[in-house]
């Protein structure tokens, strides 16, 4: 087989929207986006205005756009650089590649390795995202090569591969205005992975989730039943509040009790968001979707919020015992508590980011659909990033509880031998308060085990909270006073309203 002469190769680093120098030249009546861009100008005012233009089709449904003929210009601008261009680096406000020229007869001699790059990777809606931001474009002139006798092999290095996700070569279907696997074969190693496809055009290597259909409906039974039950018990501890809030005087000026059922209001709301979203998946128009994600978003940053709030009062009960008098306290937890999450959500709404998602297994199948973030950007900053705050916040105060009461179990060993177990029992009622199971998540990439793990802890903590609510409160005062357990949640009162 006699191989190619002249091989134009075209690695892209970075490709994304920029500004550029728009303002430099008035924008022509035409709308670009929807026709045919002019083949033959490639200056910065146009690459720049025909970029923006990608990104706003791409980006945003409602843009009157033709994909096609973008995507036509690109590739044309690609084969431009390669013929034309004497540059060795391409790089403007949006775009950095290198254009390199091969002439070879010998096909062994077309050996391409990608190394690790330091950056993020570029997400997508489904799940999936591309490795290092890197993509390669291979053309022979205007030549469309397809189905050739011996296949192309590029080699991608990484790392490592992270845990429950696949890696797959495919390239981007001009067509079908996504990406492809046909043609191509994957081969995986612990270092590096090896592409082998049958066409020339821009390659890259998709990260996606693994998460097979089985494993999502037993998650799912296994969440549903355990947030069915936390509804019930998480009922019963607002009703039982009530009556106790009828019956005994002190719980009218008591703070403490009221954090821990506003925390179990918040749970509640958030375990029927949860059943409604699962339930009626992507039904409805996408005004109704957007609008069950937004729902679901608020009660879940609420639930987050409130357990923040219950470590900050074991704060003040434990650590900071003196001078920790507030003027209308429970109000402002209040106020903290329940507007917070709704700003976040007002700002989330208005950028738009709530929509279909989909969890995909290794076959790229959709296991899951449901209501909630169609732009992951929003979802790392509003629920990881959120989550990891109050996470790590809790962490530290339930530290400094531990210490305290284990010091305190120390000095009175000799009077109190089951001193020690009281301080155990306390400190994992304490950790189901503040969220502590929660923090399982951050180990779900482990593997399916610790998956089912969070599901039944988080979906059960309605329960643990009961169990906490009746040991305190109910029904012999007297006798739970002694322990450490109500000594610590009847330290004080700190407010007085």
């Amino acid at each position: 087989m006699v191989a190619p002469r002249a091989l134009g190769v075209l690695l892209l680093l970075h490709l994304a929207p920029g500004k550029g120098d728009s303002t430099l030249r008035q924008e022509k009546p035409r709308n670009v986006c929807q026709g045919l861009p002019d083949m033959n100008h490639y200056e910065d005012f146009d690459l720049n205005r025909t970029a923006d233009c990608f990104s706003k089709c791409t980006q945003s449904q409602k843009e009157p756009c033709h994909l096609g003929n973008l995507q036509r210009y690109w590739l044309n601008f690609e084969t431009y650089l390669v013929e034309k261009s004497q540059m060795d680096t391409l790089n403007t406000s949006f775009l950095m590649a290198r254009v390199k020229s091969i002439n070879t007869s010998v096909s062994e001699d077309l050996y391409f390795s990608l190394t690790p790059s330091q950056g993020s990777l570029l997400n997508r809606e489904d799940g999936s995202s591309v490795l290092n931001n890197r993509m390669v474009g291979l053309t022979l002139g205007r030549i469309n090569v397809i189905k050739m006798a011996e296949p192309l092999e590029i080699t991608f290095s990484h790392q490592y591969q992270l845990p429950n996700m696949s890696l797959s070569c495919e390239f981007w279907d001009e067509t079908k205005g996504d990406w492809s696997s046909k043609g191509c074969s994957t081969e995986v190693g612990v270092r590096r992975t090896v592409c082998r496809c049958d066409h020339l055009t821009f390659f890259a290597l998709l990260l996606r989730p693994i998460l097979d259909e089985a494993t999502v409906k037993a998650l799912i039974h296994i969440s549903q039943a355990g947030c069915g039950t936390s509804m019930i018990f998480l009922a019963f501890t607002i009703v039982l509040y009530a009556v106790l809030r009828f019956s005994r005087q002190r719980f009218k000026s008591e703070d403490a009790p009221k954090i821990h059922v506003a925390l179990s209001i918040s749970l509640f709301l958030l375990n029927l968001a949860f059943f409604i979203n699962v339930g009626q998946r992507l039904k409805g128009s996408d005004a109704a979707c957007w609008a069950r994600g937004a729902v679901f978003h608020y009660f879940l940053l609420c639930a987050f919020t409130w357990m923040s709030l219950e470590a900050f009062h074991l704060y003040l009960l434990v650590i900071k015992v003196f001078n920790t008098y507030f003027g209308h306290y429970f109000l402002k937890l209040s106020l903290v508590g329940w507007v917070l999450p709704a700003l976040i959500v007002i700002g989330t709404g208005i950028a738009n980011s709530y929509g279909p998602y989909s969890i995909r297994d290794e076959k790229n199948i959709t296991t899951l659909e449901l209501c909630w973030f169609r732009e992951n950007t929003a979802l790392y900053v509003t629920v990881h990033g959120y989550f990891l705050i109050v996470f790590l916040f809790s962490a530290v105060i339930l530290s400094l509880v531990s210490w305290k009461i284990f010091t305190l179990s120390s000095a009175t060993a000799g009077k109190e031998k089951a001193q020690h177990w009281k301080g155990v029992l306390t400190l994992l009622g304490l950790s189901c308060l503040v969220g502590m199971p929660w923090g399982l998540a951050l180990l779900t990439s482990l593997g399916p085990f610790t998956a089912y793990v969070f599901a039944l802890f988080t979906s059960l903590q309605g329960v643990f909270i009961f169990c906490w609510f009746i040991v305190l409160y109910w029904p012999r005062q007297s006798t739970v006073t002694s322990s450490g357990t109500a000594r610590i949640d009847h330290a004080h009162t700190v407010s007085h309203e």
